[in-house]
């Protein structure tokens, strides 16, 4: 099966994957030698139900009148997902999988739709051309024109785009991000066999193959622990996105997690038992997916500075010292286990339900293709009380004129959720936006020197709505109070 490649970007609400919503969603496919060959976007409709960000919108300039044209979320989502499950389909953006890809993941849970098959399912997988940069920044510098607009390297987008012409637009619109990676990509391709190297680090096969073969720091009874260099943007340029990392073996409840524990921080070395959770610090990883670890050669250590390669070889002694020590840090980190959250909303619920069971499934399938009147009958058949709520919430979330009376007293005691001064919150514990928050927010953004005349308008524009749709909006936000 011949590979395609999906770059896309989406524009969203604001910034919890939970409880925000996609705006704006394009994608340009490629043939595996980045021809394009097709073009896909949709503008989504804001739900009745998501309190936008006045921030985000002021990033992506989208006003109120934009946000509420567009598709609905249910159906725009349904050939969202049709496009990156398309077998063969590499999805890939900038910074995808760390950020669009989950947004995209809970857009599915939340219209049951199957969350991950776009990851392994008909020959499809998820690359990510952030870290892809990282690699050329680092090793492969002479690629690009690398910007500093502040005396140091930005790896953002804006920025790479804006020092090699890469944008066509305005940054932050969905399409003209989208041409803006695809042109990021032809240039770091150039060097096929660094692309090509690159490419098999979000193959899983190949990067459990690479990860077998880094070299063994010592062995305990768990096994071989061997020892790499991790690559991943949350380092930051200070510590040149990398860290010396050993093996401590797979997680026990999330076996395709391996795990790694960072030998660079001094805090290492003053572990005790009772301490572990402290004073180290261990990176979960996926075959086939960010951080890239790389092997501990000369050449991969380069851009690391001197004191942290001693700090690595003084960690490496001292657990080789304390095996016993060094088997309760093991036991720590692959016997952890995310905390169960009781009451947690179905919206956010996606990493705590799991899979649906066989049965739902299957009804999963049969409301997809049933019609409004017998999707109604179909959510109250889930045996998941999560599934029922979530096939509800898509009926009066998309198709409000159509609803039966007791639908829309449920959305009406949905939409007040909105309104409390305890709001809900996701599977992180961050709260979900409620009216008041966003009036408040509109007050203190309308304060700042740095606002424009455009800028304020648009947060205008965005405050009346919210007062309109949603009766606990206070008053002493208003523009111009």
């Amino acid at each position: 099966m011949a590979e395609t490649f999906l770059f896309y970007d989406i524009e969203t609400t604001g910034l919890s994957r939970a409880f925000d919503q996609i705006l704006e969603f394009a994608a340009i496919r490629t043939d595996g030698d980045l021809n394009e060959v097709d073009r896909f976007a949709v503008n989504i409709r804001l739900r009745p139900d998501v309190i936008p960000s006045a921030a985000a919108l002021l990033v992506t300039r989208l006003r109120v009148a934009e946000c509420l044209a567009g598709r609905c979320e249910y159906e725009a989502i349904r050939e969202i997902h049709a496009q990156l499950n398309r077998p063969g389909t590499v999805s890939i953006g900038y910074n995808s999988i760390g950020f669009d890809d989950e947004f995209l993941r809970f857009a599915f849970h939340r219209n049951l739709l199957p969350p991950y098959t776009h990851q392994y399912a008909n020959g499809c997988r998820r690359m990510d051309l952030l870290p892809i940069t990282l690699a050329y920044w680092l090793y492969r510098r002479e690629a690009l024109r690398w910007p500093e607009p502040n005396g140091r390297a930005s790896l953002k987008l804006e920025d790479i785009g804006a020092a090699n012409a890469l944008f066509s637009g305005p940054s932050h619109q969905a399409l003209a991000d989208v041409e803006a990676a695809l042109g990021l990509a032809r240039l770091l391709a150039r060097d096929e066999r660094m692309w090509r190297y690159l490419d098999g680090c979000f193959r899983r096969q190949i990067d459990e193959r690479r990860a077998a073969e880094l070299p063994v720091a010592f062995s305990s009874a768990l096994g071989d622990h061997r020892l790499a260099l991790l690559m991943a943007g949350e380092f930051g340029t200070r510590l040149k996105f990398q860290a010396p990392v050993l093996c401590l073996g797979q997680s026990v409840p999330y076996p395709k997690q391996s795990l790694w524990l960072r030998l660079d921080l001094p805090a290492l070395r003053a572990c005790r038992e009772e301490s572990v959770a402290e004073c180290t610090w261990v990176a979960r990883k996926r075959a086939g997916e960010p951080g890239i670890l790389l092997p501990p050669t000369e050449r991969y250590l380069g851009p690391v500075a001197p004191e942290r390669r001693e700090e690595m070889q003084a960690s490496l002694a001292f657990l080789r010292s304390q095996p016993a020590l060094f088997a309760r840090i093991a036991e720590h980190h692959r016997h952890f286990r995310y905390a169960f959250i009781p009451g947690l909303d179905p919206d956010a619920s996606l990493y705590q339900t799991g899979f649906w069971s066989r049965a739902d499934e299957a009804l999963c399938r049969a409301f997809h293709a049933a019609s409004t009147p017998e999707k109604a009958a179909l959510a109250e058949r889930f045996a998941s009380p999560e599934a029922r709520t979530l096939a509800r919430r898509i009926l009066f979330r998309n198709y409000g004129a159509e609803l039966p009376a007791a639908l829309a007293a449920e959305r009406e005691r949905h939409l007040q959720r909105l309104c409390r001064a305890e709001p809900m919150a996701d599977f992180n514990g961050a709260p979900r936006a409620t009216a008041p928050a966003l009036a408040a927010e509109i007050l203190r953004l309308r304060g700042s020197a740095e606002l424009d005349e455009a800028g304020r308008s648009l947060l205008d524009e965005l405050y009346d709505y919210i007062r309109r749709s949603f009766s606990c909006t206070p008053p002493a936000a208003a523009p111009g109070a």
